[in-house]
């Protein structure tokens, strides 16, 4: 949303109106996807037993359905992949004390800055958060290879792979909720 923002800013510069509209529907859309986390989910904090499963299967969803939408002239494509990443980075936005954001790295690079800062000046590191960043940017340099692989095979479909990965993440978890309260 930094890129989308900052070319929106642009666009009302240069007086691109189409952009504009655009680009305003980009972040509306990804803050309704947040907002729909927020009505299913209510907490910032990642907590086993809230409604995980449905707002994964909503990001699936949406994902699918930006597929058809992508090859149209059109941009509803775009909103749609928009809030099903909005819903996705409003899930759980807080692990380990580390403030966590899966659409973007800003944050993940800064962490690992912070953390080489007080390395080298000898202060103690906080190596959940640094793991989490690591982590984080490594998935994202994989999903990004993958993706533009899959991507030039499938063209538009390539979003088959997250929209299946979240569907049956979104069941697994359901399915595990079940499974748990059936043991009690």
């Amino acid at each position: 949303m930094t890129g989308s923002t900052s070319q929106l800013g642009m666009a009302l510069a240069q007086g691109d109106w189409r952009a504009v509209g655009h680009l305003w529907g980009l972040l509306i859309a990804f803050s309704l996807g947040a907002m729909l986390s927020g009505l299913l989910i209510q907490d910032s904090a990642l907590q086993l037993g809230r409604r995980y499963g449905v707002a994964l299967a909503l990001e699936s969803a949406l994902l699918v359905v930006a597929i058809p939408l992508f090859e149209q002239p059109q941009i509803w494509g775009a909103l749609a992949a928009a809030m099903a990443c909005g819903l996705q980075n409003a899930m759980a936005t807080t692990f380990s004390g580390a403030v966590v954001r899966t659409t973007h790295l800003s944050g993940m690079f800064t962490d690992l800055g912070i953390g080489l800062g007080h390395l080298l000046r000898g202060l103690p590191l906080q190596v959940r958060r640094l793991t989490l960043s690591g982590l984080i940017i490594s998935g994202f340099l994989a999903g990004g290879i993958l993706g533009a692989w899959l991507f030039v095979r499938w063209q538009y479909d390539a979003l088959l792979a997250p929209a299946l990965l979240t569907g049956l993440t979104g069941l697994g978890y359901v399915v595990y909720q079940q499974w748990a309260r059936w043991r009690e």
